[in-house]
């Protein structure tokens, strides 16, 4: 007993066979008409030849020379005629009446005559000189009076690690008792107290120093001892 033939796939195999079929005349027909075509022709090569050029270039003709050019003749310049030399005769000046004598002296004229002569001088320009700015007076140490002494601050660093010792500083003080400039003079052999000895100064008083009288700017040497007892 036979299978049953499905319609639909017989069709799909049909159209497969017709498509190979068809594939293979187009194929078939294609190099017909390739073989019926005529070959192309090879383009001959081209053969270039260099001549070389043997013949020399003509020379140039030279230029002519053109004619010199035709000067007139002149005439020739008559000598001058010199005049005769006429002497006009001289007349003598008439002696004068009276002869003006000036009653001022010889010695008096003169200086007149000289200061007439001589030019005005350039006035003179005063240079005004800036006065000079009084020396800092230096005093003692212990010529120091203050207002307010500085307060000492030991750092907690240099306590926990045993330093201490004695900052001198070099202090700038003006007429009024204000500190101007303070600097380290002689360390104390640790960075940390000398630092704090230059913070600890600026919170100083001092009493104005008076010279004649008068308050000046003074300079001394502050000393500021950072000792672990205290």
């Amino acid at each position: 007993m036979g299978l049953p033939v499905d319609p639909q796939a017989a069709r799909r195999k049909r159209g497969f066979l017709l498509a190979v079929l068809g594939l293979h005349l187009l194929f078939g027909a294609g190099l017909m008409v390739r073989r019926a075509l005529p070959a192309p022709e090879k383009p001959a090569p081209i053969q270039v030849s260099l001549i070389a050029n043997t013949s020399k270039p003509a020379a140039p003709a030279p230029l002519p020379t053109p004619p010199a050019p035709h000067l007139p003749k002149l005439a020739p310049m008559p000598a001058p005629v010199i005049p005769p030399l006429v002497t006009t005769p001289v007349t003598a000046p008439a002696p004068l009446a009276a002869q003006v004598i000036s009653s001022e002296p010889p010695a008096a004229r003169a200086p007149a005559q000289t200061a007439a002569a001589a030019p005005n001088p350039a006035p003179m320009l005063a240079v005004v000189t800036p006065p000079a700015p009084p020396a800092v007076h230096q005093i003692p140490a212990h010529a120091v009076r203050y207002l307010a002494e500085p307060r000492l601050n030991m750092p907690l660093l240099s306590r926990r690690s045993g330093e201490q010792g004695l900052v001198q500083l070099r202090i700038l003080v003006d007429a009024q008792g204000r500190l101007k400039e303070a600097s380290v003079k002689k360390s104390s052999g640790y960075e940390r107290l000398d630092k704090a000895a230059l913070e600890d100064i600026k919170s100083a008083r001092f009493s104005p120093y008076l010279l004649q009288g008068q308050p000046v700017e003074w300079e001394t040497t502050a000393q500021l001892s950072y000792e672990l007892e205290r």
